[in-house]
Order: C-alpha cells, then sequence, then structure tokens
C-alpha cells in the first residue's frame, strides 16, 4: 500500500495495467468484478429456467386429479431441488451478480475489495450448482423438501445418497455465498469514493450490505446443521435420532434460524433495486432515504428473531410462540416505511412509465399481497390450521418470487443497456412485463383458496370432487404464462445486446456514479476517483462524465496504475492506495480441489478427499506465495 496522491491517470497506461487478454486463458483466470458479476447473473438466470421447468413438470402433473406424469418419487425430487435451486442457485447468486458488477461503480472503486476471493466465489457457486445436479445423472436427487426435514432425512428412511448430495451440496455453495458476502463487506465500508460518507451511500449498496451481513450471521447454521446430519449419516451419531438421545426439532431450529433471515437476504438487495430505480424514473431524489435505509437494516435484524413462526405447528411453549408472534408482526413495520416511501417520491415526482419501472410498480403490488398475508401467519392459531397448505405456498411465492424476481427483471432492463451498450426493446419488455404479471397472479393467487379450502404441500396427485381441479387448471395455465413472459426477456436481452439501438452512458439520466461511467464500463471503471459531494452526484455534479472527475475538479488519478482507493469506514475519507491482483489461475485451481474433497465425501472414498484436501492446502498455499504487489493482502 502507499500514500494517497492524486496523480494524473492516463487512459493508456490504466489500460495497460488493467487490460486481460481475451480468450480461455483470461476466460479461466479472470478477476475483473464486472466479468464476474455478468457470469453470477447468467449462470443463476440459466438455474432459474432449470427451476422453471422443474416447477412446470410438477404444474403439469397437478394440472387434474388423479394424474401420472411422473411418479412420486420423481415429484418428490423436483419439489425438492425446485425449492433448493430458487433459494440458493437462483435469487441469491443473481442479486449478489448485481451487486458484482455494481457496487463498486456505484461506490467509485475500481474492483471489489478481495478480486481473487470475487473469482473463487463465483466458481464454487459453479461447481456447487453442478454438484447439486449431477444428483440428476446418477437418479438420486434431494426427496425431502428445500428444508430437509429429520427424521425423514436420515439415512434410516432416505438410505441413498440423496440427502448427501443436499447436504453437501449447501455446505459447497454456503463457502461461496460466505466469501462473496465477506467481499461485500470490505468493499462497501472501505473502498467508497471520497465523500461518500455512509450516509450518501446508494440505497441498492445499502441493500446488499445489509444481504452479506446476514448472509454471514445466519449460513453458520444451516453449515452446523449440515454437518450434524452428515456424521448422523456417516458415522452413526445422534443429533437428531430420538432412538439416540437426539431431537428431530434440532434440525428445524438450526435450519429456520438460518432459513427465515434467508427469505429477507433475498428481498433486501431487491428493495434495493426499487429504490434504484424510482428515483431516476419518477425525476426527483427519494423521499426519506434515511428511514428506508433504517428500514432495510432493521428487517434483516428483526429476521433473526422470527425463525419459529415456521414452527408454530409443533408443539413448542405457548409462551415462546406468542413472543415470536409479536416479532413476526413487528417486522411488517419497515416494510411498510419503504412502501410508503416508494409511493410517497411517485406521488411527489413525475413518474415515466418504462419498462424498468413498470416492473418495480409490480413488485410493490404483489409484495403488498404477500405482505397482507404475512402477517395472518404471523397469528398462532390461523397458522396451525393453513400449516402445510397451499395457502403457505401463495404467501412465500407472493413475497419471495414476486419481491425477488420482479426487481430482478426491473435491474436487467434498467442495467442492461451500461452492460451492454444498448438499449432493450421497449416493446418486448412491456410484453414481458405483462405476461409475467398476469402469469404470476393465475399462478399463485388461486393457491391461497386452494389451501383454505385444505389442498396440502408436497402432494403429488389429489382426488377429484375436493374442490381442486378447476383452481389447479388456472394455476397451470398461469406458470405457462409466466414462462413465456420470462423467456420474452430472455430473447429480448439476447437480440438487443446484438442488434439493439446504442444506449449511450447514461440512457436513464440516473443519479448513482455507475452512469459517470461508459458504457460498457471499461475495465478500470474511472480514469480518476470521483469525490462525491451529494446523494445524487450525476444530478448535482455537472463536472462528472464518462471518464471520471478530472483532477483539477477534485478526482483522483492514482498515477494510473492497477490500484484502486482505500478510504475511511463513516466519511470514506482518503487513506491508502491499494494495489490490486492481477489475473490468477488459483481461484479456479482452489475450486477444483475443493470440489473433489465434497465428491470423495459423497462416494465414501475417504483416500480421493485425502489426496484432495492436500490439493486444496497446495492451491491455498499458491495463492498466497510469493507475496508482491499483485498479491491480495
Amino acid at each position: 500500500m502507499a500514500t494517497v496522491t492524486a496523480g494524473v491517470a492516463s487512459p493508456e497506461l490504466l489500460e495497460e495495467a488493467w487490460h486481460e487478454t481475451p480468450g480461455l486463458g483470461s476466460f479461466l483466470t479472470t478477476v475483473d468484478h464486472k466479468r464476474i458479476g455478468k457470469r453470477y447473473l447468467y449462470t443463476g438466470l440459466l438455474f432459474l429456467v432449470i427451476g422453471g421447468l422443474e416447477s412446470l413438470v410438477m404444474r403439469i402433473q397437478l394440472t387434474h386429479s388423479g394424474l401420472h406424469v411422473v411418479d412420486p418419487e420423481t415429484y418428490n425430487q423436483l419439489f425438492s431441488m425446485h425449492g433448493v435451486t430458487m433459494m440458493f442457485l437462483f435469487a441469491t447468486p443473481v442479486l449478489s451478480g448485481f451487486g458484482n458488477y455494481l457496487v463498486p461503480l456505484m461506490i467509485g472503486a475500481r474492483d471489489m475489495a478481495f478480486p481473487r476471493l470475487n473469482a473463487f466465489g463465483y466458481w464454487v457457486f459453479l461447481g456447487a450448482g453442478l454438484f447439486l445436479y449431477l444428483s440428476f445423472v446418477v437418479h438420486h436427487a434431494p426427496d425431502a423438501g428445500w428444508f430437509n426435514y429429520t427424521p425423514l432425512a436420515d439415512s434410516v428412511y432416505t438410505p441413498g445418497p440423496n440427502i448427501d448430495f443436499y447436504a453437501l451440496g449447501l455446505i459447497f455453495v454456503g463457502i461461496s455465498t460466505t466469501a462473496g458476502s465477506i467481499n461485500f463487506i470490505v468493499t462497501i465500508l472501505k473502498m467508497r469514493a471520497p465523500g461518500m460518507s455512509l450516509d450518501r451511500m446508494p440505497i441498492f449498496v445499502w441493500g446488499e450490505l445489509a444481504m452479506a451481513l446476514t448472509v454471514v450471521f445466519a449460513l453458520p447454521a444451516l453449515t452446523l446443521a449440515n454437518i450434524l446430519l452428515e456424521l448422523e449419516r456417516r458415522v452413526g451419531f445422534h443429533f437428531f435420532a430420538p432412538a439416540g438421545g437426539g431431537q428431530p426439532l434440532l434440525w428445524q431450529h438450526l435450519f429456520w434460524i438460518f432459513g427465515h433471515p434467508e427469505v429477507y437476504l433475498v428481498v433486501l438487495p431487491a428493495l434495493g433495486i426499487a429504490s434504484a430505480i424510482i428515483p431516476t424514473f419518477c425525476r426527483r431524489p427519494m423521499i426519506g432515504y434515511t428511514y428506508i435505509v433504517l428500514a432495510e437494516m432493521a428487517t434483516a435484524l428483526i429476521g433473526f428473531g422470527v425463525w419459529v413462526h415456521h414452527m408454530f405447528a409443533t408443539g413448542l411453549p405457548t409462551i415462546g410462540l406468542g413472543f415470536i408472534s409479536l416479532t413476526s408482526f413487528l417486522v411488517v413495520i419497515p416494510s411498510g416505511v419503504q412502501i410508503f416511501a416508494w409511493l410517497a417520491t411517485m406521488w411527489a415526482g413525475k413518474p415515466v412509465l418504462r419498462t424498468p419501472l413498470l416492473f418495480i410498480i409490480g413488485f410493490i403490488i404483489l409484495f403488498v399481497i404477500g405482505g397482507l398475508s404475512g402477517p395472518m401467519l404471523a397469528s398462532v392459531p390461523l397458522d396451525q390450521q393453513v400449516t402445510d397448505t397451499y395457502f403457505v405456498v401463495a404467501h412465500f411465492h407472493y413475497v419471495l418470487v414476486g419481491g425477488a424476481m420482479f426487481p430482478i427483471f426491473a435491474g436487467i432492463y434498467y442495467w442492461a443497456p451500461k452492460m451492454t451498450g444498448r438499449l432493450l426493446h421497449e416493446g418486448w419488455g412491456k410484453a414481458s412485463f405483462w405476461l409475467m404479471f398476469v402469469g404470476f397472479n393465475l399462478l399463485f393467487f388461486p393457491m391461497h383458496i386452494a389451501g383454505l379450502r385444505g389442498q396440502p404441500r408436497r402432494t403429488y396427485t389429489y382426488q377429484s370432487g375436493l374442490g381442486w381441479d378447476f383452481l389447479n387448471l388456472i394455476e397451470t395455465v398461469g406458470a405457462f404464462i409466466l414462462a413465456a413472459g420470462i423467456l420474452v426477456t430472455f430473447v429480448n436481452w439476447v437480440w438487443s445486446a446484438r442488434k439493439g439501438p446504442p444506449a449511450g452512458h447514461d440512457p436513464w439520466q440516473g443519479e448513482t456514479l455507475e452512469w459517470a461511467t461508459t458504457s460498457p464500463p471499461a475495465e478500470y471503471n474511472f480514469e480518476n476517483i470521483p469525490t462525491v459531494r451529494s446523494r445524487e452526484p450525476m444530478w448535482d455534479q455537472p463536472e462528472l462524465g464518462p471518464h471520471g472527475q478530472p483532477p483539477e475538479a477534485g478526482g483522483r488519478g492514482l498515477g494510473g496504475g492497477h490500484n484502486t482507493l482505500g478510504t475511511s469506514l463513516l466519511e470514506a475519507e482518503p487513506e491508502v492506495v491499494v494495489p490490486m491482483p492481477h489475473e490468477s489461475p488459483w481461484p479456479l485451481l482452489l475450486t477444483l480441489a475443493m470440489a473433489a474433497v465434497f465428491l470423495g465425501l459423497l462416494v465414501g472414498t475417504w483416500v480421493v478427499s485425502a489426496v484432495a484436501a492436500v490439493a486444496t492446502a497446495i492451491s491455498v498455499a499458491g495463492w498466497f506465495w510469493p507475496r508482491g504487489e499483485t498479491q491480495e493482502t
């Protein structure tokens, strides 16, 4: 590290210092946060397609009573992997992809704090996804639900490798999520542009920070649960088996201590996307910035105190249920604060109904519907009546799918011009929105009624004459309409990336720093690190442009080397110039070694695991030696 200088940045020197030579080698070794962010997006959206196809097969099976499109075992595997895919391989990675691409641009940095760790996180995510889906190749996919309750998940009742794929796969993907979260926390707190104090940070960045902090504190419970389960299945411990003095409810506690914060860590960055898009298309600053930020962080905090509302029907002491019920009602307040702030901003502004804002308006409607059924489920008597019915399925899909997927698609239409340099087709975008909005409500709203009529979750067929046939038919039609809307956006992206009209550097006249760069951004993001003087720098600082703020106006060139600026925690005052590592093969090699460890554990070949563990240690040593200016510190 070096003391801060304001040397003039030469574009030629920056290009030489930051350029990664195209080709297979660069593809495998890149540490550029933008390339990694796009990989998270593309891979996560691919898993969305896979998880969506699984849901379509289930919907076909349930279209009418007594159908036998798939057998019960296959159905169990489909709904288990659908949940695992959507929660762990689609929603969180895609939102991390937006964060990887946009957070350094929004805070005026040239890269993430730990570029190699960033690349490692992606390769582990991809490896974990392939590991989990290898289970379909060998016909032993996880089949106990995405929640994997014991004793069903014990070796007595599921003796095959199905649950081992689940437990080891989630431990593997958890490594990726934890690495990425630590990277986000350090990047956001220590690499903001000069002048970007905490109270000037974009709300989307606050959402990513809330997600990262939630992961760091919540994910260890899930990792521990899966380690204990593997020890029970493989070694004979009795953490969850009553016959050996274990307690099946221990799994539920550990899982939901992670599982409910997981709901919020998916939603929090999505809420940040809404707060990024609404001001731009309403042509005014966001109303209630401070209250929105406090609400985001309060939601993350309160989310740790509501896990037992998934267990209201398990026979826990009533006094404990009362406290959890109260906390579950309380979490509605910060969500309501954000909704009223968005509505106030739209009311006070002049909304321009382009596709990104349409998706956000649709998200608000769906999130409110899901939010209304949430307090209903926070009531212990009602929850005990509708537990494990389709009413609960409807609720969490409105909150999670409506609350995450619609903002994700809004983000695609909003930031695709920054990523590709070309605008998506507006007509196709609006067609995609209406297909998705109509299809979503046809699919999930009737589930409320079916649940109140008694239709249980996780059953592959049902008898006729129960009043469920017509509702399930509507749901299946809605599923295909929703899928068609998603497909339209994918076609729109592919077509527009090649033939769409040029976007320019700032097609929406946005207010945050990512619009101060070229479209797509250069590998070094900014020629000169800008100095921020407000929450809306692009609106308040006319000197900002596609090359960053010039040094004479307060920008910092840092001499044009392969480095970025480190700043203080609260006020973002310049402290150090941070040398950044170049492209490296070690993240991929370390991932391959770790994948071999998990494969050895899966098949019970301890020699393979031991050799792979040695390879893992060698990869870590190679990562950190020899030390030099290209080394992460």
